[in-house]
């Protein structure tokens, strides 16, 4: 599992992709899955890319409907974050019950809970930058509903590591996991995670029945705590070398897509705004990954500042700067592009996946048809 991919290499993997392996063993570590969150999360590929892929190798509906559900739940947090703008950072739905203080859990980010499969998961996560989605939600369960921390530092922690980081994805999954955005917590328990992760150990604080774990003591390795303290190292400013002649595609950690506008004679500029790095840090291997997918676009600078400074370079920015609609961009100002949505008639806040994924299968059939 590696992520130092050129672009054919990403096309490569997304035909590789067996939803229905995927479907049988996803929950599992060594499952089949697609290694792709990356480059979705990016914007190198797009969903809607991997959904016709899928699609155009005619498998039955029923065998790739997990599979499908798994995309459609990115672009469902998608639609929450544009539906609710920065209140995707407080409790969505409810308060998250029973905190115990608003740190992130030492033990966690040291990998040293005793949970074995947990600490290696953690220890994986910092080597390589990916965390498995079941293993996400087991340490989201440890940390809010065992250690009893609220979501929103340990959250911003997992953030920090992710090569896939995905602020609505991780925001609301957190939230799912502790109950603010779900009617009830998640928990997991040993003898969960000994079948999912292939791992045999026992006696531990976990290794209890489900509906003895909401009420166990806090376990002495998960009592310390400390306030997080994230910086990311945005590569040196500098003046863009751009032509004001022309009209300029503005990219930024997620849009990398290289092959937007790709004909047209334009000039191209990844924008890293120290202000959307001091809201959302990211550590120095994410920031090497999004370098490195962003030099496989043709002729890309980088600018290490802020849009507005971008805009003063033209007398007429908003006819001369494009870009893609995304959240993050809500301040830049001058074209903007539509996202390739999988599901583009699906727009809105829905309270739940399953209101939300009524509405998708209902796209899926006009698709079919």
């Amino acid at each position: 599992m590696h992520f130092d991919l050129t672009y054919p290499e990403i096309l490569e993997r997304i035909a590789k992709v067996d939803p229905t392996i995927y479907a049988r063993t996803r929950n599992f570590l060594n499952g089949d899955v697609t290694y792709l969150s990356p480059f979705i999360s990016r914007g190198v590929i797009s969903g809607k890319q991997v959904l016709e892929t899928v699609l155009a190798k005619g498998h039955k509906r029923y065998q790739i409907e997990k599979f499908i559900q798994e995309l459609a739940w990115r672009e469902y947090f998608q639609r929450v974050w544009q539906a609710k703008g920065d209140l995707i950072h407080a409790d969505l739905k409810q308060t998250q019950p029973d905190i115990r203080h608003r740190q992130m859990v030492s033990a966690i980010a040291e990998a040293s809970t005793g949970i074995l499969a947990i600490d290696k998961g953690i220890r994986n996560l910092y080597e390589t930058g990916y965390m498995h989605n079941h293993m996400r939600m087991y340490v989201a369960s440890l940390t809010c509903n065992i250690a009893g921390a609220h979501w929103e530092q340990p959250a911003r922690w997992l953030y920090y590591h992710l090569l896939d980081g995905d602020i609505a994805s991780n925001n609301c999954s957190w939230q799912w996991v502790a109950g603010a955005f779900s009617p009830k917590k998640y928990y997991c328990n040993q003898e969960n995670i000994n079948k999912y992760t292939g791992s045999t150990q026992r006696n531990t604080f976990l290794d209890l029945g489900y509906d003895q774990l909401p009420h166990t003591t806090l376990p002495e390795t998960l009592k310390e705590s400390f306030p997080l303290n994230l910086q990311t190292h945005v590569p040196v400013r500098k003046k863009p070398d751009i032509n004001t002649d022309k009209p300029t595609l503005v990219y930024n950690s997620y849009n990398l897509d290289p092959l937007w506008r790709k004909d047209e004679e334009v000039n191209r500029l990844l924008l890293l705004e120290p202000s959307h790095f001091e809201k959302y840090p990211v550590g120095q291997q994410v920031m090497n990954f999004i370098l490195s997918m962003a030099q496989q676009i043709p002729g890309i600078d980088i600018y290490a500042g802020e849009f507005a400074e971008l805009q003063t370079l033209y007398p007429n920015a908003s006819q001369m700067l494009i870009f893609k609609e995304h959240p993050t961009t809500r301040h830049y100002q001058g074209i903007e592009d539509p996202r390739d949505w999988m599901f583009p008639t699906v727009t809105g806040y829905h309270p739940s996946f399953f209101s939300y994924w009524k509405k998708c299968e209902r796209h899926l059939k006009s698709m079919a048809q």
